[in-house]
């Protein structure tokens, strides 16, 4: 079924020509400032990863990764969801220190994505990941660090509109933060995505904490794989987009699990079979480093910043029939 809602009267602020022009601009310019932000240095990173490993990110459990052989090696291969286990070894392998990280670029395919206006099979993404200490696992060094995120997307806009003097967007610089449970207590009535609809419209920009445990109705705000994200210091961090009137999700990011964390979410979530995997025996043996990280949307970061209503303008991918005749004649190009 086409779930895509297209507002009455849409007009893109950018023609074609200068929105491929703005879209290499914002990757350039924000990629710059994160790494100013949060001390972070530019890596290569893999495209597939072998199953074995345990390094695939599993999303919420149910989402099939692409699969292929690789007759040359005998094994098997899996298209990255996501590079939230891999970093974090990498860090080890690579001897980053104390305070310093690194940033990716991330393309997956998620074959069994409901596509919409914010969602296609085809996933770009910034990835980053940087090493703390133990002092850091704390609530007030994830806001900071979310805060400081913010303020180089604030900014990145800031150059953009210097750029094109048509551009219209603006943004809330300054962060609300709220948890999961406070957030159901707000709007008991609402589901998630409503709730977080009606708290962003309130706030402007907003990060929601701690997301992957049971609150009090009994379900979690949203899934989250036990073994990246610690679920009391993690979240999602979204923008009021008016083009749309509903929030948009850039990024999620959480202080990763510390042994403690990983013993307590596998058994939680009914994943014990995975401490046998390399990658949780490393983690569990306390020999890979503490560390905070997350994703952010290169594609979402564009939609939000050049006000954008369709994923379909800022990245090549594929569309139904039902959703390309839709966007075309709401006036809605498609790459």
């Amino acid at each position: 079924m086409n779930k895509t809602l297209l507002p009455g009267g849409y007009t893109p602020c950018l023609g074609l020509y200068d929105t491929q022009k703005a879209i290499g601009l914002i990757k350039q310019i924000f990629e710059v400032k994160l790494c100013a932000a949060l001390h972070l240095k530019r890596v290569t990173a893999p495209l597939f990863v072998d199953p074995a490993t345990g390094l695939n990110d599993d999303l919420n459990g149910v989402e099939r990764p692409v699969s292929f052989d690789v007759p040359a090696t005998g094994s098997s291969a899996q298209v990255v969801h996501s590079l939230a286990k891999w970093k974090r070894l990498a860090l080890h392998q690579y001897g980053f220190r104390v305070g310093n990280g690194l940033v990716t670029d991330m393309n997956a395919i998620r074959r069994d994505e409901e596509m919409d206006n914010l969602h296609s099979i085809y996933v770009d993404q910034w990835d980053w990941e940087k090493v703390i200490t133990a002092q850091d696992r704390t609530p007030e060094f994830l806001m900071h660090t979310v805060q400081n995120i913010v303020y180089a997307i604030s900014s990145t806009l800031d150059e953009l509109k210097w750029q094109f003097a048509d551009l219209n967007t603006s943004l809330c610089r300054e962060v609300t933060f709220v948890t999961s449970q406070e957030l159901e207590d707000l709007y008991p009535g609402l589901s998630p995505k409503e709730r977080e609809n009606a708290f962003a419209k309130e706030h402007r920009t907003i990060f929601i904490m701690q997301i992957g445990g049971k609150l009090k109705s009994g379900k979690p705000h949203d899934g989250r794989a036990p073994d990246y994200d610690d679920w009391t210091l993690n979240g999602d961090l979204l923008f009021w987009h008016e083009p749309l009137e509903q929030a948009i999700e850039i990024s999620s990011m959480g202080i990763r699990v510390d042994p403690a964390a990983l013993d307590r979410q596998l058994s939680e979530a009914g994943c014990d079979e995975r401490r046998t995997l390399p990658f949780h025996k490393m983690l569990l043996a306390g020999e890979l480093p503490l560390t905070i990280g997350g994703g952010i949307g290169q594609s979402r970061l564009c939609m939000l910043l050049l006000g954008k209503v369709h994923v379909g303008e800022v990245q090549v991918s594929l569309w139904d029939d039902e959703t390309r005749a839709a966007c075309r004649a709401a006036g809605v190009p498609l790459l």
